[in-house]
């Protein structure tokens, strides 16, 4: 009993002066988790914690919690330990009292988009309280067929609240592309939601809204046009639908300069607009450097390249896929991709009577998939490309503006590129069977460009851009065989202050040795480089041809 009355009493003189304590409390933070640590640097709201105690906490013990503005939400018997909701502003000062051992986030284990969302940690969401809600996405691709797991929460409605096509179809999502993109920005899992289910495939964002904005036809083909059409739309619908994000699943062939590229202007009109424009890199990976598409050659943009997950949860064995495309962009040479994300072999939504899905039977996912004793209809379907890529980091800025409704599109590129995973091998090799060849990767900028997406990370950060976070342009040093990054003092990355430094953006790769990138013609382009002139053409989605997970892992 004494032990308890010494507790209360180190309580409220803990509570009299926090202030004045404030040097003290932040040494106690080697007993609150790291995770928990970052959520603290905003010290606004409520956040769940489990605490252990030294010993059985008792009632006054537990009555602490409440004088501190929490509550507790279970008592374990199995550990001297709580489940509480506790102001983020109080964690400190209980984790500083002698009966407290440790304070740790109440993390979730479960609800994944199959091995995506372990990958870019998704469920940190859950702790920020964010899901997409109040977020509209302009989905710019095949359309979006009907499905429950694109339903509101109650399942009486779509949170596909806008459709639009630019193009003659039949069904909502004549090839099937877009239905499976729209899945991983923001399925809620309702179907694979099942007694004893081994994958619950939720998106990234599962309660976001979708706005339908269809550009590609049954064979996965458009033109400029209709993107174009799409893009303005977008920008009209807006305010009305509170769209912050665009998501471009597509690209075609650099023609000219950027400057000159009437997609890339409508994406710089888009981020001028305030609007966030998240386009897939292209799937010419395996034919070299250089193999960037348009529109995701725009600077303003935020061009992902695709990672492959190794059908595992922890994301330090991941690997680059080799058909992932890599930078400089042709004729302008900026830095591309500017992240990478999981876009091989990714589970998501099923467009039934879809061109894919007659194409490709043998990636229709069956309910066993998810539950060993579920039979009936499938409803999931598993594709392969950067455009798989793409819609995890477009929902990873929808969570970002949910979290902050201020941020500008800057903002929320530079703090995903800072907050990147980079740990990387050196190289990974990929032997693919069906064409007999073995295809080396290196983890330079233009391969990986400034890391492995992590949303936990990049929802922690309050680093703000005060400048445009535009991809920047390399150089080749001839007489060095050195690539540099050209700094132009109108973009971010040649802020003063080491925020927005080169090396803490890139993680120190600010310099390369320049054969292996310049060697040859690949980083000009041209018929070796390009596919088809579609704007979604052949090369663009590898539906049956995955890459083969047999890679190797160089040195770190």
């Amino acid at each position: 009993m004494t032990s308890h009355k010494q507790f209360l009493r180190s309580l409220m003189r803990f509570a009299a002066v926090a202030v004045a304590l404030s040097a003290h409390l932040t040494a106690q933070t080697s007993k609150v988790s790291a995770d928990l640590l970052q959520l603290l640097t905003n010290p606004l709201g409520n956040v769940n914690v489990i605490v252990q105690f030294a010993g059985a906490p008792s009632a006054s013990s537990l009555l602490g919690i409440k004088l501190l503005g929490g509550s507790v939400n279970t008592q374990y018997s199995l550990i001297p330990a709580a489940a509480v909701t506790l102001p983020k502003a109080a964690v400190t000062v209980l984790a500083a009292l002698p009966l407290v051992q440790f304070v740790s986030l109440d993390r979730q284990v479960a609800s994944l988009n199959d091995y995506t969302s372990a990958a870019v940690n998704a469920a940190s969401a859950a702790q920020y309280g964010v899901d997409g809600t109040g977020i509209g996405i302009a989905l710019i691709d095949s359309g979006i067929a009907a499905h429950a797991d694109l339903m509101n929460a109650a399942g009486t409605a779509s949170r596909v609240v806008h459709r639009e096509s630019f193009v003659s179809s039949t069904l909502l999502d004549d090839y099937g592309h877009g239905t499976h993109v729209a899945g991983i920005l923001a399925g809620n899992g309702k179907t694979s939601s099942v007694a004893n289910s081994m994958h619950v495939l939720s998106g990234i964002a599962p309660n976001a809204n979708l706005i339908d904005l269809r550009v590609l036809d049954a064979n996965g083909e458009g033109t400029d046009s209709a993107v174009l059409l799409a893009l303005d739309r977008a920008i009209t619908l807006k305010s009305l639908y509170n769209i912050r994000v665009i998501n471009l699943s597509l690209g075609r062939p650099i023609q000219e300069t950027y400057l000159l590229d009437p997609l890339c202007n409508a994406v710089a009109a888009a981020n001028q607009a305030g609007v966030v424009v998240v386009i897939a890199a292209g799937n010419l990976g395996r034919n070299g450097y250089g193999s960037v598409l348009s529109p995701g050659n725009s600077p303003y943009a935020i061009t992902v390249g695709a990672m492959k997950t190794m059908a595992t949860y922890p994301r330090t064995d991941d690997l680059i896929t080799s058909y992932s495309s890599k930078g400089p962009t042709y004729i302008d040479q900026f830095a591309k991709p500017d992240v990478v994300a999981p876009g091989n072999l990714v589970v998501s939504l099923l467009a039934p009577g879809s061109t894919l899905s007659t194409a490709y039977p043998g990636n229709v996912i069956a309910p066993n998939y998810y539950c060993s004793t579920c039979t009936g209809a499938s409803s999931y379907f598993r594709l392969s490309g950067t455009s798989m890529a793409t819609p995890v980091v477009s929902a990873a800025a929808a969570l970002m503006i949910q979290l902050d409704p201020t941020l500008s599109p800057d903002t929320v590129k530079a703090r995903l590129m800072k907050t990147a995973y980079k740990s990387f091998p050196s190289l990974s090799t990929t032997y693919d069977p069906t064409t007999g060849q073995t295809y080396t990767d290196q983890y330079d900028i233009f391969t990986i460009g400034a890391g492995y997406v992590d949303i936990a990370a990049a929802l922690a950060s309050h680093d703000v851009a005060t400048k445009a976070a535009a991809s920047p342009a390399v150089i080749m040093n001839s007489l060095l065989q050195q690539i540099l990054i050209s700094l132009n003092p109108t973009t971010l990355w040649t802020t003063a202050a080491s925020t927005w430094s080169t090396n803490a953006v890139w993680g120190g790769n600010a310099v390369w040795g320049g054969n292996a990138v310049w060697g040859g013609n690949a980083v000009w382009g041209g018929n070796a480089v390009w596919g088809g002139n579609a704007v979604w053409g052949g090369n663009a989605v590898w539906g049956g041809s995955a890459d083969y997970a047999t890679s190797i892992r160089g040195d770190q």
